[in-house]
């Protein structure tokens, strides 16, 4: 069984950072997705949850109407509510995040340099936009070694 949701669109309002009883700081946020296949421009809106240092940084960089990329999960959740009545919420659980569009108008992901930033939970290094269309350029000073049993074709 596989559980996995992959979103780009924009942030509908400012990111919501509370910080739970236990400490661990909790974002909520909505993104905008367009519908790529209607004729007309309609959007849905998905809440989204991210947790911990995930949390922080998407609070610390982004903002109403900026473009992220959210990879992670779907999860089901409910409570009581104030009037007694069972709420069930459905929503993305955003184990990456990254920003598609920087301050400045350019599109790139986090890799070092000031522009955009790629945080993936469990504090996997991404190595800018070049990881994300399958190519992967080595830290200076050193080599990736590939022999042809490993090329694909």
């Amino acid at each position: 069984m596989i559980n996995s949701v992959a979103l780009t669109g924009r942030l509908t309002k400012d990111v919501d950072l509370r910080t739970a009883q236990n400490g661990i700081s909790v974002a909520r946020f909505t993104l905008a997705v367009n519908r790529q296949y209607s004729k007309d421009k309609e959007a849905d809106f998905i809440n989204c949850v991210a947790f911990k240092k995930t949390a922080e940084v998407l609070q610390q960089f982004a903002g109403k109407g900026r473009m992220i990329g959210v990879t992670g999960s779907i999860q089901t959740r409910h409570y009581t509510g104030k009037d007694g009545k069972e709420v069930y919420v459905t929503e993305v659980l955003a184990n990456n995040i990254s920003f598609l569009d920087s301050r400045n108008g350019s599109q790139n992901e986090y890799s070092g340099q000031q522009s955009g930033y790629s945080y993936q939970q469990g504090n996997q290094p991404q190595y800018g936009q070049q990881a994300s269309q399958g190519q992967v350029t080595p830290p200076a000073g050193q080599s990736i070694d590939v022999s042809s049993d490993d090329l694909p074709f």
